[in-house]
């Protein structure tokens, strides 16, 4: 089965185990590629069809390796003024962070078929053991360890659909509920 097909069979509340390759992607590495529009910068890895994850992992050095201590998913809500041009201009198909994202970010994830997934937060010790390996880092030196672009290789990543393909939310779905509660406590 193709990305595309299972991008298009995945909807709003779906329980996934993600395999692959993720990208991590926070505010600096958002910025930097949207102040290198129209011209991409060269990139060591490939973002058409990528999954961004917003996450600053925590890393240690041993024996001059260095290894993932945490990967929780940081706010998404950070990244939503640069998501758009990333996912129009760079192909991105999947994100993965927590706290879904705003309309115009949902808009250009229906036009391209990304879909949004969210891990759970606090568990980011528990999100590092699914990372199997690292396959490289970008703008280490220039960023730090927490704002680089890593390329993780994941095994069994669990995340929630949350934000599907044609733009159905479980965020806009507990908005509703949590703002239909508050009215009622306040009108009584």
């Amino acid at each position: 089965m193709s990305e595309t097909t299972v991008r298009e069979k995945l909807r709003a509340g779906d329980i996934v185990l993600i395999k692959g390759i993720v990208l991590t992607a926070r505010d600096k590495v958002h910025k930097h590629l949207l102040d290198n529009k129209p011209s991409p910068p060269e990139l060591p890895f490939e973002l058409a069809g990528a999954v961004l994850y917003h996450s600053g992992p925590l890393m240690k050095e041993e024996n001059g390796r260095l290894e993932v201590v945490a990967a929780g998913p940081t706010t998404s809500h950070r990244m939503q003024m640069y998501e758009p041009f990333i996912i129009r201009h760079y192909g991105v198909r999947g994100i993965i962070g927590k706290g879904g994202m705003a309309a115009d970010v949902i808009q250009a994830m229906r036009e391209a078929g990304a879909v949004y997934f969210h891990a759970t937060g606090g568990a980011g010790a528990l999100l590092a053991g699914k990372i199997k390996k690292i396959e490289g880092v970008w703008m280490l030196d220039e960023f730090g360890r927490a704002e680089a672009m890593w390329a993780f290789r994941v095994e069994d990543f669990p995340a929630v659909v949350t934000i599907d393909a044609t733009g159905a939310s479980l965020h806009a779905g507990v908005e509703r509920i949590s703002k239909e509660r508050l009215d009622s406590l306040l009108s009584t």
